[in-house]
């Protein structure tokens, strides 16, 4: 395949906000046959076999798919809108965790704090260089950190994903503060 990135969005499509889009079916944690995911790709006149799709899933820098222990099936890690239970663990989380975003966005986050907005999750990442990927991916990136230690202590849980990814249900305001 020669174009990566229209891979990872069709990916990030089908299995976390549309699988029947691809003739897809998701089970409740996300999974879906490879060899359904393959067919999808080369009804949609996409070029894959199973080495290179397992090549992108294992190059991909932000590690957001996996397969499963067999390889035989596949899912998204986090971001889903569907419905589906990822079964990560509840996990304390650091004492700062932080969240890349775009001055645009900031007014609405220091207000109303950060949302799941379409997804089951607010993503949080654990250090400032992938907040600032993260940030980037819209413009200049703002980092700001958010107090996870003290929003555990106040009753939020944490999820962690196997890319690392923090996952809580909301953060409120008073949990965000803007780094310099």
């Amino acid at each position: 395949m020669t174009n990566d990135i229209r891979f990872f969005k069709m990916l990030s499509l089908w299995l976390r906000h549309q699988p029947d889009a691809a003739g897809l079916t998701l089970d409740p944690q996300g999974w879906t046959e490879v060899d359904a995911v393959l067919a999808a790709l080369a009804r949609g006149g996409v070029a894959c076999d199973w080495q290179e799709l397992l090549r992108i899933v294992e190059e991909s820098d932000k590690q957001r798919f996996e397969l499963s222990d067999d390889a035989n099936r596949i899912r998204a890690r986090q971001g889903h809108s569907v419905a589906v239970d990822l079964d990560w663990p509840r996990v304390s989380p650091p004492t700062l965790s932080y969240h890349g975003t775009v001055e645009r966005f900031l007014a609405a986050i220091l207000a109303e704090g950060l949302r799941p907005m379409r997804r089951h999750h607010v993503h949080l990442s654990p250090n400032m260089e992938t907040a600032t990927r993260v940030g980037a991916r819209r413009g200049q990136p703002v980092i700001v950190a958010i107090r996870a230690a003290a929003l555990e202590d106040d009753g939020q849980a944490f999820y962690l994903t196997s890319n690392q990814v923090w996952l809580t249900e909301e953060v409120p305001p008073a949990y965000i503060q803007i780094l310099d």
